[in-house]
């Protein structure tokens, strides 16, 4: 849309992508799926064979993998919002008679398509932020692995599991050689983001990845992935959330109490800092009589 590329020049970028840091499985098979003629063509009167994907229905099918791995990720309190973004597209993608109805009914911001001279640098862009997302995937599905293996019990080697992958999935790339290493060197490692080398890429990447996503949104196109993905790096860099008005709102509501910063009023047993409860609807006059 933005770029303005067509399918065989989408599929010379897919081809460019899968030489470098972005080669893997399903990069490969996107740019040959660009390439791919319609097979099934009836009309005699077109002068020019059309493009296969173009006439594939955009609603996407699901076997359960991916809800199968958001369920456990909620059940097992890991973040997983890149994989939850992507479950949710296929979601939508499937109401295809209530997205038309919608697009009569909702005026869509006009695209503004970049300059011909710019487009070499968006791919790029583009590029950079398709890797940072896809760490942050990674990220996710590793840590939920590892959690599920110390709550089994299980003593599981990481950096083995990535290298398993290689043999022959859909998710095998030259990329699972990175996590490798990165367990490699530290087979404690609680997150890929902490890892030195995937830290440093992040963040070369992350002035794109910002660019990208204002693009798309200003475009009104849905990038939910790599929103996802930005939200979950920007939320997890940050040493104060606004959780704690959630955790205020619990506790105001639901009585499920909250930890202070300041460590009052002391530590349990177990050194942890004590839950307490405020009655929040009582203002301090109230309560001071």
């Amino acid at each position: 849309h933005v770029a303005g590329l067509n399918n065989a020049e989408l599929a010379a970028v897919f081809d460019e992508w899968n030489k470098g840091d972005l080669d893997s499985f399903l990069i490969e098979i996107t740019a040959n799926i660009f390439k791919k003629k319609d097979d099934i063509q009836n009309d005699e009167k077109q002068e020019e064979q059309a493009y296969l994907v173009d006439k594939v229905l955009d609603k996407t099918g699901q076997k359960g993998t991916g809800l199968w791995t958001v369920k456990e990720s909620a059940e097992q309190g890991i973040a997983a919002p890149t994989i939850a973004a992507a479950l949710t597209a296929r979601n939508l993608s499937s109401l295809k008679e209530e997205r038309l109805k919608a697009a009569q009914k909702f005026v869509a911001p006009s695209v503004t398509a970049i300059a011909a001279s710019e487009r070499s640098k968006f791919v790029s862009d583009v590029k950079n932020a398709l890797y940072a997302s896809k760490i942050c995937s990674y990220t996710q599905g590793m840590n939920l692995i590892r959690a599920m293996g110390v709550n089994k019990g299980w003593e599981l080697n990481l950096g083995t599991i990535a290298s398993i992958w290689k043999g022959g999935c859909i998710i095998r790339a030259q990329f699972l050689d990175r996590i490798t290493a990165a367990y490699t060197r530290n087979a404690e490692l609680c997150s890929l983001l902490m890892d030195e080398e995937f830290s440093k890429d992040i963040q070369k990447c992350e002035a794109s990845w910002r660019s990208v996503v204002v693009s798309a949104i200003q475009n009104g196109i849905a990038t939910p992935a790599f929103s996802a993905s930005l939200a979950y790096y920007d939320s997890y860099r940050r040493e104060r959330l606004p959780a704690n008005l959630t955790q205020a709102q619990r506790d105001y509501f639901g009585a499920h109490t909250y930890q202070r910063v300041d460590g009052k009023p002391g530590q349990d047993d177990k050194g942890n800092t004590k839950f307490v409860h405020s009655e929040w609807s009582k203002s301090d006059e109230k309560q001071g009589k």
